[in-house]
């Protein structure tokens, strides 16, 4: 009875996270989270909620109060040789011989082969092109043409032959392949021509007991009978008393003569100027060597053994790595590597900046005062109820990014999406804002070198970088007990990122005011027009709350007007600026 056909295993699913920016604020997370969930619940599979960035004490207490875990962390989405390269790989040992590596390349069509020791470490490669030099004609040198170097056991190996007797079947040694298919009288008279000694030779011979005898009588080193045909019990006890070898071929003459040759070790063959990398390489990094390399370079693991092959078509496959990026479309803020993988999908409320994808993508971009109100909405559009929990998290997203519908980025469609969550988490907005808002200072939570970069983006506008932290505070009495190392870490900032200028903004949630902590070029420092507080590089900024609408805007007005008066810096402060033309 025929057993039934096996299906074949299901392919496994390649992930797409969803994240959020770099130094992601609760708005990102829960964005992140939410849109994997309205994935989940859409019948679509696969959606990862992932954050490129740390966690801080508010994000904390959102997911703490909705019993969500922290989303998975991604560094670095830059593709790696694990991404691209063929595992498990074929490959031989060091001991095979031409025969063997043949059959791998023909069997799994393939056209390069690895060569490693007995435990596993790649010493090479061999290919069609190499082991073909084996067996091409050198008509003016025809005892070369018979050189084989091998063992007898390779031989009898090859031929899926049988041993009659074997004498030191495992020495490696060159041997000289001949028919034995002239008369007897003329039979070794070519090889004395050439010189070739009787204990270096392989006569392949089909059932002529006279050529078999007279070979014994010569002492060669083995004899190959062709075609099944074997020996009588005679002449095989004559082999064996002069310590000639017979091994009992099933192919024709032509045929076994071509299969000895291919018996050779593969030793003379393989091309040692191997290239070895790790699985945890960058794709970007391993393009380079292959510059030096046109066929393929070999993986390692830590214990220097192959667990891969990546070939220079490999390289340009289609990563699998797929990203939806919520609540910014700027590749500056996003995870890094980003560039190299597939966007595809953008969810935001921000401005949009340079980015361009290598397909049509979903791109949904509403001017509302948070990623989570977009969110909650397709959810509504689709009549799909989110979870208690999940409701919960947009709830937090919204209710920060517009601190409580009170920022200047509110819209009514964020007042009608809170009222909606609400009624679906159970639970009020007011006392959800004052958990949230109340979660801890981050000035007080971390030291300053975190507080600049909690909530940090980059930005570039004429060919100006700069970045904008922020942080939200109960007051600014935190702030001011550590202006003056603050102050210096925004200045370290600036010089970590090569910026033209660095800024915090420091918001009391309680007044909706705040002030601007700034660092960098003179020249843009002195066209900020609010008033200075203390020091000359802080601001009182009544009625800003909002980097994204009311800052940023602000700003790049800033810089645009120095480029229309040619006073834009090249550099650092000490370098010249540019003079308009």
């Amino acid at each position: 009875m025929t057993p039934p056909a096996t299906a074949p295993a299901a392919k496994p699913l390649v992930p797409t996270y969803v994240v959020g920016h770099r130094n992601p604020d609760a708005d990102a997370i829960c964005s992140a989270i939410a849109y994997a969930a309205f994935k989940e619940a859409s019948g679509e599979r696969g959606y990862i909620a992932a954050r490129c960035g740390n966690s801080n004490a508010r994000i904390d207490t959102i997911l703490a109060r909705f019993h969500q875990p922290l989303p998975h962390y991604l560094s670095d989405v830059s593709p790696r040789v694990r991404d691209l390269m063929t595992s498990p790989v074929i490959s031989v040992t060091e001991t095979a011989t031409c025969a063997e590596a043949l059959e791998l390349l023909d069997h799994h069509d393939i056209t390069l082969l690895p060569v490693t020791t007995a435990r596993k470490k790649p010493v090479g490669t061999v290919s069609h092109a190499q082991l073909g030099s084996v067996f091409v004609p050198r008509v003016r040198e025809p005892r070369l043409m018979r050189q084989v170097h091998t063992s007898l056991a390779s031989i009898a190996r090859a031929l899926k032959g049988r041993a009659l007797h074997l004498v030191e079947e495992k020495k490696a040694e060159d041997l000289f392949v001949r028919l034995g298919t002239m008369d007897i009288r003329s039979f070794w008279s070519i090889s004395e021509k050439e010189s070739i000694p009787a204990d270096q030779s392989i006569i392949i011979v089909g059932d002529r007991r006279d050529v078999q005898r007279r070979a014994i009588e010569l002492g060669i080193r083995a004899l190959v009978i062709t075609s099944n045909l074997g020996m009588d019990d005679e002449t095989a006890a004559l082999a064996q008393a002069a310590g000639v070898s017979v091994i009992i071929s099933p192919y024709d003459s032509a045929t076994t003569a071509w299969v000895v040759r291919t018996a050779s070790s593969i030793e003379r063959t393989i091309d040692r100027n191997v290239i070895t990398v790790a699985a945890d390489d960058r794709i970007a990094d391993v393009r380079k060597k292959f510059t030096v390399t046109n066929h393929a370079v070999l993986v390692n693991n830590d214990e220097g053994a192959l667990i891969g092959i990546l070939t220079k078509s490999d390289i340009f496959k289609p990563v699998p790595t797929r990203l939806v990026l919520v609540d910014h479309n700027e590749l500056t803020q996003a995870v890094p590597g980003a560039e190299e993988v597939t966007i595809a999908e953008i969810i935001d409320h921000h401005r949009l900046g340079a980015l361009n994808t290598a397909q049509p993508i979903l791109f949904i971009n509403e001017p509302v005062g948070s990623t989570c109100t977009i969110v909650a909405d397709l959810f509504r559009r689709h009549n799909l109820l989110p979870s208690p929990a999940i409701a919960g998290i947009m709830m937090s997203g919204l209710i920060s990014d517009t601190l409580h519908l009170n920022g200047p980025t509110t819209t009514s469609k964020d007042a009608v999406i809170l009222a909606w969550l609400s009624e679906i988490a159970g639970v009020n907005s007011k006392q959800l804002a004052d958990e949230i808002f109340n979660s801890g200072s981050v000035i007080l939570a971390v030291p300053p070198e975190k507080v600049v970069r909690s909530d940090f983006k980059i930005y570039e506008e004429e060919g100006i970088r700069f970045a904008v932290s922020q942080v939200e505070e109960l007051g600014f009495g935190n702030f001011w007990q550590h202006a003056k190392a603050i102050a210096r870490a925004v200045s370290d900032l600036r010089d970590e990122e090569k910026l033209a200028f660095a800024a915090l903004l420091v918001t009391d949630i309680n007044t909706q005011n705040s002030v601007l902590l700034v660092k960098g070029e003179e020249v843009i420092i002195g066209r900020i027009g609010y008033p200075h507080v203390e020091q000359d590089e802080i601001f009182d900024m009544p009625g800003i709350v909002s980097r994204k609408k009311q800052l940023i805007p602000y700003l790049t007005t800033l810089i645009r007007e120095l480029a229309a008066d040619g006073a834009l810096p090249t550099g650092k402060s000490a370098t010249p600026f540019r003079k308009k033309k």
